[in-house]
């Protein structure tokens, strides 16, 4: 049962990976730039609920509506005020070290608010847990269910919303060719706009459902996981989005089963390792695939 209850918890910390990553792989498969400050869009959401339900004593339901709505306004707005200008930019170099600035930006911002102090938060789910097994010696949490649940709904919806609607088609335009695109009609702008959007809302609800998992905030605390969904992200194949949720699913359990069985200490290790290792076997990811340069 240890093992099957261990399996469980990384493929739920996976699917959190997974719908991190899946910021990362839309913004990097139509805008062509790495957001590395998506991570800290996690906190900012999480801090955002923590202060609507535990400080201000509102709903909950209330906290994931706001939080999902301001992380979406701070994506767009980071796009258009940090990445927008760049966009021209002969090297990436520049949306690079944008990108970290930002992230050190929100970081500092939360630090002045809420202070270096850990705060507990409170889950946003309210599910029990499910008793499996004759004996009922496997206990599933009710954030492990909800998790997994989302993960596989919000894949749905967004592999859909991408192959089946406009909005989705303009995407997949700019993907390949953002002049040809602007030569058929299609806002270049807005479309990028509307993924740095999907990409935070996503991050938002990504970081509620860590947080309820493991129920300590700070100002850091979606530094790591963003690190790790982005491994994710470039391990199925970065730009992919069933790359996203095969490599987030894969890493979380590799995640887990290396701290229950190897060492808690080095399983960020073994977790950058096994990257390394699948970069050097096949450098596209498990799903990603050659893209020829124009010259």
């Amino acid at each position: 049962m240890s093992f099957i209850s261990y399996l469980i918890n990384g493929i739920s910390l996976g699917s959190v990976y997974a719908i991190i990553a899946l910021g990362y792989t839309m913004v990097y498969g139509i805008a062509k730039m790495l957001n590395f400050a998506h991570g800290d869009i996690i906190m900012v959401g999480c801090y955002t609920v923590f202060t609507i339900v535990s400080t201000l004593s509102l709903p909950t339901w209330l906290g994931i509506i706001v939080s999902i709505v301001l992380c979406t306004i701070l994506g767009i707005t980071i796009e258009a005020v940090a990445y927008r200008p760049l966009r021209q930019a002969t090297s990436s170099l520049a949306v690079l070290i944008t990108a970290i600035g930002v992230s050190y930006l929100l970081q500092n911002v939360a630090l002045l608010i809420f202070g270096a102090n850990t705060k507990s938060f409170t889950s946003v789910v309210n599910i029990k847990a499910l008793k499996l097994g004759a004996d009922g010696g496997l206990t599933v949490t009710g954030e492990t269910l909800v998790t997994i649940a989302a993960c596989l709904i919000i894949m749905v919806v967004l592999t859909t919303f991408v192959n089946k609607t406009k909005a989705g088609q303009a995407m997949l335009a700019v993907s390949e060719d953002k002049g040809a695109a602007q030569l058929m009609g299609i806002n270049v702008n807005a479309t990028i706009s509307l993924t740095f959007a999907i990409g935070s809302a996503l991050a938002a609800v990504a970081g509620m459902l860590l947080c309820s998992a493991y129920p300590a905030l700070t100002p850091y605390t979606g530094s790591m996981p963003g690190i790790k969904a982005f491994v994710a992200a470039v391990f199925g194949g970065i730009g992919s989005i069933p790359g996203a949720f095969i490599g987030g699913i894969i890493l979380g359990i590799i995640e887990i089963l290396s701290k229950a069985y190897i060492s808690s200490q080095l399983s960020d290790a073994i977790v950058f390792l096994v990257l390394i290792i699948v970069l050097v076997v096949k450098p596209t990811g498990i799903l990603g695939r050659k893209i020829q340069e124009k010259v």
